[in-house]
């Protein structure tokens, strides 16, 4: 029973009661039932609800014992660099559909990225061709009963047909290869490095980029290495924040200062933990017990943190049964090894029974 206008003992509290060994068997069951509440056990339930006590078959708990705070944690970004030709060679079909893009390319070339108005209509063209079934070899008979092959979507078609998807990939190609020229394919293992040694080299080619231009390049090039170095995702002034590792803000030196600073968070190393409201010491107790002694670099994303409730009967009725003594366990050992060697005696008896019959016979 559900209400917001409990009686005064009642508030902030609920009663949760166990009534499934209450009821009594039907005669004959009406379709998947077979049992019902006589009139004894409507009364036992009503009883216990009245009484409001506990007992084995009903138990009474706060409110907040039924609810947890589901907290985000967090673990940095960790990544090495390098400008390799195969990364940036990537970049040329970075707009999706990398198999199709490349045979276009294998058919047109360089104009779909130079002047793609000129080949448009080819292209068009083409893409309504794509995925068109070809005749049935007749002499296949499960290739008649297949339907035909369906064609590109109206929405990939207008992808692959829109002008700046493929400026915006040669403009990217043409970046990184220009970095690499300038940075060459040394491997950076701290990607915090890497990040300022490209800006620098952008600002002295005099490239624009924008930040999402920029994350694709960086995100290309780039892969997760656990012993890396975390990767920073801002960096405080002085005095505007103070150390908080619970909370992700971590105490560095910089170029000789001491700073204050955030890490990229790991979307793959992302977790989340269920917390009781009624822990002892509160979220950042249970941290510190059951996450930070695993992963030292974990910190929780308090912006996430959510508030939830869950009323579980199982767990709060469970009755786990009780384990076999060990003289129960010897005796069903032994009646399974009495079990089997009769069952080995019956396979030699059969085995000796048939040599005896079939001696001095040709078999």
């Amino acid at each position: 029973m559900l209400s917001n206008r409990k009686l005064k003992h009642r508030k902030g509290k609920v009663q949760l009661i166990d009534a499934t060994q209450w009821f009594k068997p039907l005669r004959k069951n009406l379709g998947k039932k077979n049992c019902e509440l006589s009139d004894d056990d409507i009364k036992r339930i009503c009883d216990s609800y009245l009484a409001f006590k506990e007992s084995e078959q009903s138990k009474i708990f706060q409110n907040k014992a039924f609810g947890y705070w589901k907290v985000t944690v967090e673990r940095p970004l960790r990544l090495h660099s390098q400008l390799t030709m195969k990364a940036i060679e990537s970049l040329r079909f970075n707009s999706g559909d990398e198999e199709i893009r490349s045979q276009l390319y294998d058919e047109f070339g360089d104009t779909l990225f130079a002047n793609f108005a000129d080949v448009s209509a080819k292209v068009e063209k083409r893409l309504s061709e794509w995925g068109a079934s070809e005749e049935p070899d007749q002499s296949d008979e499960s290739e008649q009963s297949e339907a035909p092959k369906k064609g590109l979507s109206e929405k990939k078609k207008r992808k692959l047909l829109d002008t700046k998807t493929w400026e915006r990939d040669v403009k990217l190609l043409e970046t990184a290869t220009a970095l690499r020229k300038e940075l060459g394919d040394k491997l950076f293992e701290d990607h915090n490095i890497f990040i300022q040694k490209m800006d620098a080299a952008l600002e002295k080619l005099k490239i624009k980029l924008g930040a999402s231009e920029k994350k694709i390049i960086l995100r290309t090039v780039s892969w997760r290495v656990e012993t890396a170095p975390p990767v920073i995702a801002k960096i405080h002034k002085p005095g505007k924040a103070k150390p908080n590792p619970m909370h992700g803000l971590y105490e560095m030196t910089i170029s000789g200062k001491k700073a204050i600073v955030e890490y990229e968070p790991d979307t793959d190393l992302r977790d989340t933990e269920q917390v009781p409201l009624l822990e002892e010491g509160g979220i950042e107790a249970f941290i510190s017990r059951e996450v930070l002694p695993y992963t030292p670099d974990a910190w929780i994303d308090e912006s996430k943190t959510q508030i939830g409730y869950e009323v579980s009967f199982t767990r709060h009725f469970y009755k786990p049964q009780p384990l076999r003594t060990l003289d129960e366990i010897r005796a069903d050992i032994e009646a399974v090894r009495k079990e089997a060697e009769g069952v080995f005696d019956g396979v030699l008896g059969i085995s000796t029974g048939i040599a005896k019959s079939t001696k001095g016979k040709k078999l």
